[in-house]
């Protein structure tokens, strides 16, 4: 009862000890039912235990006010909301807030790289995040690069206008810069970067760069060679020492990427050498005290050399005979082990299978060395492997071109069996066309079973329309304008379709052209011409330019050509030409006869230039053979072409006669040097068919005949070599008369810029030439510079010798007055005087009382031989040549040039 009465749950008027007996039986009733709820009370009790335990933090102190956090305010904030800022860090109202929740929360904000400084305070539970926003970026300069330009930098680096400045990508961005102009080889390159402040919270950043030299490789050193000198190794690198040859070579710079790779060439050496157990050491680059140059130097093993042992093939394919083809293979027993002959066969033996349709062939050659008796015994094996078969040629990516323009350059089909040889040659057709990507190949993937192959052209169009202006210098055709109008794939049927236009101080020329490689979708090819062409031949007395006859020529042609082989063609075509020659009247032309008629005058023109004037019709028809293995038709570096071509002029028409012409070239990769070797030879000839009267006239036309010269034939000037016609005047005393030598015999001007040179062509001609081109450094070929030496040979003749104007036995030819006569050509007994009745002259172009002579010289087959070097350069102003040109061999007459260029442009 004390219990339950300490409880308090029991009231005084419920106790058993009232005095009073008149509520006893109520008290009783009262206590058994507060005895009957004892056990509810128990169990509540029991039930409500747990909740103390849930809590236990209830026994700790509860937490000051001023900890808890109840405003978080923003300060500072410019561009960015306050709740965006909020949202960077974990902080929250109601939280405790404590130093370490505060760090935190600073380190969230800095690795937002938004803000250049911020704080966070707390006054009471109010908390106050005070915020610098970083400056946004207004514009990027760069100041003082010079070698590396703005284009190559600004890609490279990550800041950018209208982006948020950070110091981190700062630094970034100079350690890039840095790094770019070490690839260019200056080590010595500083960078400095600078902010210039700006209203708005805005700024300039200002990379202030410091180029430096460009850091040389003074000096490579090699140790441990025994075999080799140290400048043979050297050739072999990619890298050279700084020396005042090398001004041309880029070459010389220190490279990283250049140094692994000279070290693989060293490998590679040393291999080819039969040192199969060479390695090297060490390869360490050192800067130079004063920081500008860089010192290499190699440590290696060169080992023994080792020479081939047994060679063999093991062949798994059931169409090669492994004994066969042991015996054909290019090392033999005894040879010096060469490891890069080993890759050559390698592959040439996959060549070899992808042409019997094996186009998984897997060759794996095997070496087994024997260093007791320094020997490689090598097997190549031919794993086995199932003949493909084309499934599929897809085509893609070709939006304009239609498909047929595509697939008819495929030497394979859908069910033909596999040739590798078969898609080089369509890669390479591909690629002549001109209508896609550079470097276009040709891919196969695995067909829907292990004998199926599928081709597919994935090809990038790029334009093939051309619009075309240009101006140039030429030390032939002086100021040239040149502007042309193109597409090669008209409609996207490949067709070509193009008008020109040229104009220069001695020729004017207007063409249309169309062309069509697959007419009616057949394979045969087709085009015509129509054009009009006016030219102003010229001759050169000393160095000026002497306009002497005028040729206009209005025609047409027409050709069609069908294939014959895969690189051999024959096409046929049919000319037609109105050709107009005439001469200046004023200047070539006399009274001859004294009748008042004007004719062509051979004192003044020469009898050539009298006898080629008139109108004529030309009707010719062509056929000839074409052969051309190029791998490229614009800068070839390997295959040959081969051209026969024969003309018949007479198939009605004013001339006749048969021109034969025959042209043939080769190119050679001289090894993977770089250079390209090429020869070229060629000759023509033509034959009258009908005989034109009077003497010294040759039955073929002036405007027929062949010309040879520059550019053709370089070290002569234009039309330099051959036939010509040296007019040579006699030279006057105070008095205006002829001056003679102490054996009566006329002093004539032989000097050649003091004397009239007109070339008069030949029948017949032939040219050779051999060039070498050189390769030269990166930085160089970036220029577009392709330098190459130079030998060329050839000859003109054949032409009927002349009537010549001369004075017999080189005296004099008075009159009764003592003045000079002329003789006329072909006439031998007639002579006029040289002025005309009223005592004016009558030869312009020769003094009055002028005697003059006529030399024929360079009718010979003997051959002229020139030599030199010469420049190729893709120059900001357009394609630039110039040679530098000696004679090793010449003949009286011919007209050389030691220095030509030619240079033009285009916008």
């Amino acid at each position: 009862m004390n219990r339950l009465s300490e409880t308090g749950a029991v009231p005084a008027d419920c106790n058993p000890a009232h005095p009073r007996p008149a509520v006893r039986l109520a008290s009783l009733l009262c206590c058994g039912s507060i005895l009957a709820g004892v056990p509810s009370l128990a169990l509540a009790q029991q039930q409500a235990e747990p909740a103390p335990a849930a809590q236990p933090a209830a026994p700790a102190a509860p937490a000051p006010r001023g900890n808890v956090i109840r405003t978080i305010t923003v300060v500072g904030a410019e561009r960015l909301e306050p709740t965006t800022i909020l949202s960077y860090i974990r902080l929250r109202v109601g939280q405790e807030y404590t130093a370490a929740a505060a760090d935190e929360a600073i380190k969230d904000l800095g690795a937002t790289e938004l803000f250049a400084n911020s704080s966070i305070r707390n006054e009471n539970g109010n908390v106050v995040i005070n915020v610098t926003e970083n400056p946004v970026i207004n514009r990027i300069v760069l100041e003082g690069n010079e070698r590396l330009k703005n284009d190559k930098i600004v890609p490279e680096i990550k800041l950018a206008p209208r982006q948020i400045f950070t110091r981190s990508k700062v630094r970034a961005d100079v350690a890039r810069i840095i790094e770019l102009y070490k690839r260019q080889g200056r080590f010595a390159a500083k960078v400095e970067p600078k902010l210039v402040q700006l209203p708005q919270n805005r700024v300039d950043i200002v990379f202030e760069i410091s180029e430096g030299p460009k850091s040389k490789v003074r000096q490579i050193n090699i140790l441990g060679n025994e075999k080799f000198s140290d400048g043979q190794l050297r050739g072999e690198m990619v890298t050279k020492q700084a020396r005042l040859t090398s001004f041309f070579s880029s070459n010389t710079s220190y490279d990283p990427d250049r140094l692994a790779f000279d070290q693989q060439k060293l490998r590679q050496f040393y291999l080819t050498e039969g040192y199969a157990d060479f390695r090297i050491v060490s390869a360490v680059a050192e800067l130079t005290p004063d920081q500008r140059d860089f010192i290499i130097t190699y440590v290696v093993e060169e080992g023994e050399q080792y020479s081939f042992g047994e060679v063999k093939v093991d062949s798994q394919l059931r169409d090669f005979d492994s004994e066969v083809m042991s015996t054909q293979l290019p090392m033999k027993n005894g040879d010096v082990y060469n490891a890069k002959t080993v890759e050559d066969t390698v592959e040439q033996l996959t060549e070899l299978a992808g042409r019997y349709g094996y186009a998984f062939a897997d060759v794996q050659p095997r070496f087994n060395r024997n260093p007791a008796d320094r020997k490689m015994n090598v097997t190549f094996v031919l794993r086995e492997a199932p003949r493909v078969y084309v499934e599929r040629v897809d085509i893609n990516g070709n939006t304009l071109t239609q498909d047929k323009v595509v697939r008819r350059e495929f030497r394979l089909a859908e069910g033909d069996a596999f040739n590798s040889l078969g898609v080089q040659r369509t890669t390479a057709r591909i690629n002549s066309l001109g209508y896609f990507q550079e470097n276009f190949e040709v891919t196969q993937t695995e067909g829907s079973a292990p004998d199926r192959i599928i081709l597919e052209a994935n090809v990038e169009e790029r334009p093939t329309g051309e619009l075309q202006f240009s101006a140039g210098f030429s030390s032939i055709e002086q100021f040239i304008l040149a502007g042309s109008i193109r597409q090669r794939n008209f409609r996207g049927r490949g067709q070509t379709i193009g008008l020109s236009v040229n104009y220069s101080q001695f020729s004017r020329s207007a063409q249309v052209s169309f062309s069509d490689p697959y007419i009616f979708d057949r394979n045969i090819s087709g085009g015509i011409d129509i054009y009009r062409r006016d030219f102003n031949s010229f001759n050169f007395t000393g160095n000026n330019r002497n306009t002497t006859f005028q040729q206009a020529t209005t025609g047409f042609s027409m050709r069609a050509g069908v294939p014959l082989t895969e690189y051999m063609s024959l096409v046929g075509s049919y000319t037609l030409n109105y050709d107009d020659v005439s001469l200046d009247q004023n200047l070539f032309f006399s009274d001859i006869n004294g009748d008042g008629t004007l004719e062509c005058d051979p004192l003044r023109a020469g009898r050539f230039l009298c006898d080629a004037i008139g109108e004529r019709l030309s009707s010719i028809v062509g056929l000839s053979l074409n052969y051309n293995s190029l791998n490229s038709r614009i800068r070839p570096t390997r295959g040959r072409t081969v051209s026969l071509s024969a003309e018949f002029a007479g198939l009605g028409g004013d001339v006749r006669y048969t021109r034969f012409r025959g042209r043939a070239q080769q190119f050679w990769n001289v090894g993977n040097s770089g250079f390209i070797f090429s020869i070229l030879a060629e000759g023509g000839t033509i034959i009258p068919l009908q005989e034109r009267p009077g003497p010294g006239v040759d039955d073929v036309l002036l405007t027929d005949r062949f010309f040879l010269g520059e550019p053709q034939f370089r070290g002569y000037a234009i039309r330099g070599v051959g036939p010509r016609i040296l007019t040579q005047t006699s030279q006057l005393d105070n008095f205006n008369r002829p001056l003679l030598d102490e054996n009566g015999n006329i002093l004539f001007f032989t000097e050649r810029r003091q004397v009239r040179d007109d070339a008069i062509g030949g029948r017949n001609y032939y040219l050779g030439r051999a060039e070498l081109e050189i390769p030269l450094g990166t930085g160089a070929r970036e220029l577009g510079l392709r330098p190459s030496i130079w030998a060329d040979v050839g000859a003109l003749w054949g032409v009927e010798t002349p009537v010549l104007t001369v004075n017999p036995g080189g005296t004099p030819i008075l009159d009764d007055q003592g003045r000079p006569l002329y003789q006329i050509p072909g006439t031998n007994t007639t002579t006029i005087d040289a002025t005309r009745p009223d005592g004016s002259p009558n030869i312009r172009l020769i003094q009055p009382n002028t005697n003059i002579r006529e030399l024929f010289l360079g009718n010979t087959p003997s051959p002229r031989i020139t030599a030199g070097i010469g420049v190729n350069w893709n120059s900001p102003f357009g394609p630039f040549r110039i040679d530098f040109a000696q004679s090793i061999r010449r003949v009286e007459g011919d007209d050389e040039r030691r220095f030509t260029f030619n240079v033009g442009t285009q916008f």
